[in-house]
């Protein structure tokens, strides 16, 4: 069950922002792509350092934020 975790998109993020993903029910890269970057920003524990790593890991699956 560890690797799943470990190979979860939202892994690489602190635990704050793993939080605030799982609290607003965004539970994919497809879910959170139907996000505007500054919906996503306005959720508490998003940081600024976690916009980076979750757009490249939209990125290498062909998503993007919504505009």
């Amino acid at each position: 069950m560890k690797e799943a975790k470990e190979n979860h998109p939202f892994s690489k993020l602190a635990k704050p922002a793993q939080r605030a993903l799982a609290n607003a029910d965004i539970n994919s890269l497809e879910e959170l792509a139907k996000l505007t970057e500054k919906e996503l920003m306005k959720l508490h524990g998003i940081g600024k350092s976690t916009l980076p790593v979750l757009k490249e890991a939209m990125a290498d699956k062909g998503l993007s934020f919504a505009k």
